[in-house]
Formats: C-alpha cells, sequence, structure tokens
C-alpha cells in the first residue's frame, strides 16, 4: 500500500469518478494518494477501521498492471507479523481494484522526517529493529518487498509497520529494463535492483533498509541527487555517504549497503544487532554467517586455509577449477563488512578471477581417490574445468547432457560438442551460427535414437548429430518458437496453428502429426519407449486435462481431467507428476497421477507456503521443489507433506537434479550447490564463476548433470538413471555464466 496519510489532499481528490463503495466498504476521506491509486478511510460492519486502496481508472484498464495488482494482494496475504498491515479483503478483479487493510494511524517515516527531522539515534535503533523483523516476516513468506522506503513505512505507535508489497510505479521512474521499468525507487535500490533487475533477492531489501534507517538519521539519503541516473550510478559504484549517522550504527549500515547481496547481513543477524543497542544488552556481533547449515566434513579446509590444489593437473591450475572440498559460506562480522563494500567498489566493473574454495585430495581420507571412474570409461577420474563457450560479454552458460558414456554441451557459438567425462577433453565441436549461437537450458543435447539432438532456442531447426564424430545426420525445419518434448526414440514439436508433429529421432522420418490435445498443452515424454503425456489447463484454469498418446501412431490412449491449473514436472516410476499453481501463478501442491493402472489414483501435497516459479525435480515418491527466492524444498507425496526446507540463498537457480542422495542445483553466479536430499542440508558447494561485461543475466539456467560408473546420467528427465545409493562413485557436471564447463566429486562436495 502507498502512504496512509498526506500532508495535503492527494490527485485522486481531484478526479472524476471516485467510487463510493469498495465492495461492502463506504469510502470516507482520502489517507493517501500516488501515482497507482487513492487510500481511503472506510469502516467495516462491525465498525472496524479500514485503510481501502483504490486502483486509478486509467490503470484499471490496464491488463498488465492488473496483474500486478493481484502480485500485491497475492504477496500481503502471506505476509502476516507485528511490523506489517493485515489485509482484511480484497477484490482484484472489480472494475476499480481494491484492497482493505487495517488502518493504522501515524505518520509515514518520509512524512515525520519532512515535518520534525532526523530521528534521534535510539528512535533509529528501535527502527532498525523493528524493520528487520519486518524483513525477516516477510521474507520467510517467500516475498521480495523490491520496495522498501520512507514512505512505505508507517510509524504506529506498537513500532513501524511495512507496506506496499510488490507494485511497480511507473511514474517514478523513467529508467528503463529490458522489459520496461525497473521495479522500486532509485534511492533505495539495491545495485543488482539496476544490473540484474530480475535475480534480484531478499539482499536487496536489506540495501533499502540500510539506506532507509540513512534517511531516518539524517535526512538525506546514502546516494542523493536530483538524476535517478546519477543515482543508479552511485549505488552501483560509489560508497554511501553516512555522514550524521551515529558512530555505533555505521558498521551496521555500511554493511546493509555492501554492493554484493552475498556480504549484507540477514535480518536475522540485523535483528539481534540492532534490539541489542537499541535496548542496551551487550551487542552480538556473529564472527560468522550462514545462510544455510553446512557440515564440515573432517581433513577438509575452511576457505581462506592454505590449499596448493594439488590434485588438479598442471596444465589447468591457471583456468581455477571447482572445489573438491565444501565452502563453509562464511559471513564476516558487520564491521569487516564494511571493509569489504569498500574493497568491492574499487574493483567495480573490474574483471576477478575466482580461485574455487577447497581443490585437495585429502577431504576424502583417500578413500575414493582413484576409484572414482566417469561414466562408462573405467579411467581414474581427475576433477577439472574447461572453457566451452566462445570469448565475449555477457552469458555464456553451456549446457549439458550425459549419455553412452560421454558428456554433450551446447553453449554459445557452439551447436554440440563431445567431451570426455573423465578428463573434459573436447573430442569434436560444431560450431553454431546465427540464432543458434546462443543457448538455454531446453537447448541441451538430448540422447535420442541414437543420435545427438540439438534444437538451438529460436534457430528453426532440429538437428541429428553422430556420437562419435559429430555429423550431421539429419536436420529437419521446426518453428522458432514451437514446444519441443524429446522421447527415447523420438522428437515432438508443436506448429503455430497446434498441430503437433512426431519424428522418428534415428532418421528423422515424420511418424504422426495431428491434434490428440489442445493447442496450449505442455507434452513430456516417459523413459524407456512410455507413453508421452499432455497437459492441457483449461481457459477458466479451474482444471487440466492430462491425455497419454501412443508415440509410434499419436492416438489417444486415455484421458483425466484433474482440478487445478496444473504443469507437469515430468513422468517416471509409472506415474506423473505436476505442479499446481494459483491465479498468481504461485505453486501451491505437488500432484502425483499413477499412469500405471487404470484407477488413476491422485496424489495430493499443499504447500504450506507458495513457492514462485518453481521448477522440480523427482525421486520416487519425493518431489524437490526450488523457487525463486532461493527456497529448496522436499515433498512426500505418499505422505502428502513437505518433509523439510531449506533457504539456500541462491536467489535464481536451476531445475534440481537428484543424485546419490543429493540434490544439486546450479545457482545464477555459477556455483554448483549440494544438497542432502534425507535432511535439507546443505552439504557443499563450488565457488562463483561470473562472465564478465554487461548483460550476464540468463533467462533460464542449464541444470547440472550428474554421472555414474555405469555411464548413465540424468541428460533426459530429473532423476533420471541416477544412483540411488551415496555412493562416492558419482560426478556431477556443471557449467557456469563465464563460458565454462567441469566436473567434481560429489563426494568431494561433502557429506559422502
Amino acid at each position: 500500500m502507498p502512504p496512509l496519510r498526506s500532508t495535503g489532499p492527494g490527485p485522486e481528490a481531484e478526479r472524476p469518478g471516485v467510487p463510493e463503495y469498495a465492495g461492502q466498504y463506504r469510502l470516507e476521506s482520502t489517507l493517501g494518494s500516488g501515482g497507482m491509486g487513492v487510500v481511503r478511510l472506510a469502516a467495516s460492519a462491525s465498525g472496524l477501521r479500514l485503510a481501502v486502496k483504490v486502483v486509478h481508472a486509467e490503470h484499471a484498464k490496464d491488463p498488465e498492471f492488473r496483474a500486478r495488482f493481484r502480485q500485491e494482494v497475492s504477496a500481503a496475504r502471506r505476509v502476516s507479523g507485528a511490523f506489517t498491515a493485515s489485509v482484511v479483503d480484497a477484490d482484484p478483479t472489480a472494475a476499480r481494484p481494491w484492497m482493505a487493510t487495517l488502518y493504522i494511524p501515524g505518520p509515514t517515516l518520509a512524512e515525520e522526517v519532512k515535518r520534525n527531522g532526523p530521528l534521534d539515534a535510539s528512535q533509529v535503533r528501535r527502527l532498525g529493529a523493528g524493520l528487520a523483523e519486518a524483513l525477516r516476516d516477510i521474507h520467510r513468506a517467500g516475498v521480495v518487498h523490491r520496495d522498501l522506503k520512507p514512505s512505505n513505512v508507517l510509524l504506529a505507535a506498537d513500532g513501524p509497520k511495512v507496506i506496499d508489497f510488490g507494485i511497480s510505479r511507473p511514474y517514478d521512474s523513467d529508467l528503463r529494463t529490458e522489459t520496461g521499468k525497473l521495479i522500486g525507487t532509485p534511492p533505495f535500490m539495491a545495485p543488482e535492483q539496476f544490473q540484474a533487475p530480475r535475480e534480484v533477492g531478499h539482499a536487496a531489501d536489506v540495501f533499502a533498509m540500510g539506506a532507509v534507517l540513512v534517511h531516518a538519521a539524517t535526512g538525506n539519503g546514502p546516494f542523493d541527487s536530483e538524476s535517478h541516473y546519477i543515482v543508479a550510478y552511485q549505488v552501483v559504484h560509489n560508497e554511501p555517504d553516512l555522514s550524521g549517522v551515529p558512530d555505533d550504527l555505521v558498521p551496521v549500515l555500511s554493511a546493509c549497503l555492501a554492493k554484493k547481496p552475498e556480504d549484507r547481513p540477514t535480518p536475522d543477524e540485523l535483528m539481534a544487532e540492532l534490539r541489542s543497542a537499541a535496548y542496551g544488552t551487550e551487542a552480538f556481533i556473529p564472527t560468522q554467517r550462514f545462510s544455510n547449515p553446512v557440515e564440515k566434513v573432517p581433513g577438509r579446509p575452511w576457505p581462506g586455509e592454505e590449499q596448493d590444489g594439488s590434485d588438479v593437473p598442471t596444465h589447468r591450475r591457471e583456468a581455477a577449477p571447482p572445489t573438491d572440498a565444501p565452502r563453509r559460506e562464511t559471513r564476516r562480522p558487520l564491521r569487516w563488512a564494511a571493509a569489504a563494500a569498500a574493497l568491492v567498489a574499487v574493483v567495480a566493473g573490474a574483471v576477478v578471477g575466482v580461485r574455487m574454495a577447497g581443490g585437495g585430495d585429502g577431504g576424502d581420507g583417500g578413500a575414493s581417490r582413484g576409484v572414482e571412474a566417469s561414466a562408462g570409461t573405467g579411467r581414474a577420474f581427475t576433477p577439472w574445468v574447461v572453457p566451452l563457450a566462445g570469448r565475449g560479454s555477457g552469458n555464456r552458460t553451456p549446457a549439458c547432457s550425459l549419455g553412452g558414456g560421454a558428456l554433450y554441451c551446447a553453449a554459445p557459438g557452439v551447436t554440440a560438442a563431445r567431451l570426455d567425462p573423465a578428463s573434459g577433453r573436447v573430442l569434436w565441436s560444431v560450431k553454431a551460427t546465427g540464432a543458434a549461437a546462443r543457448v538455454a537450458d531446453d537447448g541441451q543435447p538430448r540422447i535420442s535414437g541414437g543420435l545427438v539432438l540439438v534444437a538451438p532456442p529460436g534457430a528453426g531447426r532440429i538437428e541429428a548429430l553422430d556420437p562419435a564424430t559429430g555429423a550431421r545426420r539429419w536436420t529437419r525445419p521446426v518453428p522458432a518458437h514451437g514446444a519441443l518434448a524429446f522421447g527415447d526414440t523420438s522428437v515432438l514439436f508443436t506448429t503455430g496453428g497446434g498441430e503437433v508433429r512426431c519424428l522418428d529421432s534415428a532418421s528423422g522420418e515424420e511418424r504422426w502429426r495431428g491434434r490428440p490435445a489442445a493447442a496450449n498443452a505442455q507434452w513430456v515424454a516417459a523413459p524407456r519407449g512410455g507413453a508421452l503425456y499432455a497437459v492441457s489447463v483449461a481457459p477458466d484454469a479451474a482444471t487440466s486435462l492430462v491425455s497419454a498418446v501412443a508415440p509410434d501412431t499419436g492416438k489417444v490412449l486415455w484421458t483425466k481431467r484433474l482440478p487445478g491449473s496444473l504443469g507437469a514436472v515430468g513422468a517416471s516410476g509409472g506415474a506423473l507428476t505436476l505442479l499446481a499453481v494459483d491465479a498468481d501463478s504461485f505453486t501451491t501442491a505437488v500432484v502425483r497421477l499413477d499412469t500405471a493402472s487404470a484407477a488413476r489414483t491422485v496424489r495430493r501435497a499443499a504447500l504450506p507456503a507458495p513457492v514462485d516459479q518453481a521448477q522440480a525435480a523427482v525421486d520416487g515418491d519425493t518431489v524437490y521443489v526450488f523457487g525463486a527466492g532461493g527456497a529448496l524444498l522436499a515433498v512426500d507425496t505418499r505422505r502428502g507433506a513437505q518433509v523439510w526446507r531449506l533457504e539456500t540463498g541462491a536467489a535464481r537457480a536451476s531445475r534440481p537434479v537428484v543424485g546419490g542422495g543429493r540434490v544439486y542445483v546450479t545457482a545464477s553466479d555459477g556455483r554448483l550447490l549440494a544438497v542432502d536430499a534425507g535432511r535439507g542440508v546443505l552439504v557443499g558447494q563450488t565457488g562463483p564463476r561470473m562472465a564478465s561485461g554487461r548483460d550476464t543475466f540468463a533467462a533460464s539456467l542449464p541444470a547440472p548433470v550428474v554421472g555414474v560408473d555405469s555411464g548413465v546420467g540424468v541428460g533426459d528427465g530429473p532423476g533420471a538413471g541416477v544412483p540411488s545409493g551415496r555412493g562416492a562413485g558419482a560426478v556431477v557436471y556443471g557449467s557456469a555464466p563465464d563460458g565454462v564447463v567441469f566436473g567434481v566429486r560429489a563426494g568431494a562436495l561433502g557429506g559422502g
């Protein structure tokens, strides 16, 4: 919600056509107004005083704005705590969408500072403690506020209240992103909101909180300027101006305003620090910060301990190979975080070589040394890293799959390449041109019909390559943006008119064409030549139709209508796993449909908290779900319950992959994270590998690949063919935005 009070009548008071009612609530005096809507005082039938936000008429006609407003309502409803305003009622579908929250008397922080000047030191500390607790509650609900600023903080008698969730104001800034306007208000935005706005996570709110507290203490922001463009430059490159901030708060606010998200404290740490300062108890500054529990394995060093990288081939050491030891993500004391922020500012824009944490063989105690053969080769595996993508700035993350004893990868500039899993040596490579010079997760090579199939995103064709030589066997045109699905012996694609065509993978010849499902259907293939499944959501999103289709003829074998809007995760083990989403596209449940028996039994496991932009992997009855913001959770579909939830600290990551008793994801900065699948504990991770230059954002992140001694990997589906035990012989292959592909021992990532 916008500010609940204003220093005078807002623009809405002078606009014609202001409604008298919002739903059942009669609207009274104007509390405040902004570019998006007006906030009016109202009362419920029982006399409860409410603040009702009503959208301006011109925005009510905009479908995109309506979608944003629905998102705001959804986010505000999920957040509840002592320092947030509770939602009482809302109707995002009304002619003039509205939302009612409890009325909170009191000025905004912006109004208070403007009228009465900066707060005193004790008031700032109490304000900070309340804001830290508010952010903790907001983040626990899976929400990133993204627009925390003085006008969105109400100073109530019982403490500050954070309002206005997830709405972007198009009149706040003339700055643009690739897809439109930046979300937020420039003086209170984090560097990543300017550099990679779609990667913004919880740490951006901590940065904004630091800027808000500087404003509260001094009356000015840490990056003030009359130009939003100058503000943006200062936020990204300059040190904050903390003149006038109480001395004991300088280390705390400096840490909040660190340039790198990982260098900022968490809300829990800020609560401990600011409450102790506000209420006179002994200050607690943690010497190490952990975003997740990480277990130390005996014999393996923590970051910062001396390592010689002796297990790395000499000719590859300069390439900074990934870690073989668990990386314990330490969070420095707040006073040192301030110094780190200064260092970051000095080297801003420079290309920094990052050495992976770990790198010694000693962590295994010799148990796995020399016995971890790469997939199907019989040779001892040695960790390796190989650059694959061409030179240049921007995201260059390769995408890989494993099959037939070889690793196949695609990357910007490379249609496909075959790598030796044991050494990373490139055996052959096919150069890409034009649209095929870029790659996404769905552009990874697939092994089907004994050939390597590649469909470069946007290239408008499928190519089949000989796995031994890389020679082209066949190529077929496909719609540039048609949906694709790969089976063991077939490949499907949809045309612009909704028609489905099925090709034989070995020959490229057409098997069948037709319309066995709705035009908007999502297709997945069962392994080992099983059925094809189409999932179609009804126009009203109330139900979804699942159709099983014979891969050789296109005949519909059976259909099953299920409640809700569903999207397929994958088919394996005689079941189809789906995710249920709500009207705001948040995943609310995991659904498992039995496909092996005529009963078509359905098991549904509701999630305790909705997950945004969910991706999932299946391992038997357990489904692992990763959501935007960094939450990874395990759901037991047989019991219908969530088993564990872990905040990984990776705001964006790939689809999870399961293997060897672990769950692996690749973070947007190139880190490979390993999580114990049974306990939900982060057991290790490699270091980051970022591309240099600008525009390094990737629309999708390729998933890692898990290999075993038999040479069977996970190229064609979550969890397919990966080991079910915790054997030390597993090898994990990852890729990073700087264009490299690397291989590491799974056991060396910890907990093995």
